[in-house]
């Protein structure tokens, strides 16, 4: 059974409720009566979408070899240069 999240309207509080999803969402809190909503959150998609993974995909050698260009800024000048790619500007300047 999934696990739903609640929180109080009036002070913000969050407590969580173990419910099947065939039940109508709670209208006030099991314990003191007041009124809450449920909150909802965004899928957790730690699992496919990981910085290491994000890391790999943009490696140079494969944005190059897909047919892309990529820059990349330098922060002391704001100067974009081609770090992978054959197309385009060897560096550029956004205004």
């Amino acid at each position: 059974m999934p696990v739903y999240i609640y929180e109080e309207i009036d002070s913000g509080a969050q407590f969580e409720v173990i419910q099947s999803m065939r039940e109508a969402p709670l209208t006030t809190h099991p314990e003191t009566g007041r009124p809450v909503r449920r909150v909802i959150l965004p899928p957790n998609l730690g699992l496919k979408h990981t910085a290491g993974k994000e890391k790999t995909l943009l490696d140079n050698r494969k944005v190059e070899k897909a047919g892309f260009t990529k820059y990349e800024r330098d922060k002391l000048t704001g100067t974009y240069h081609r770090v992978a790619g054959k197309n385009g500007p060897e560096s550029f300047r956004k205004e």
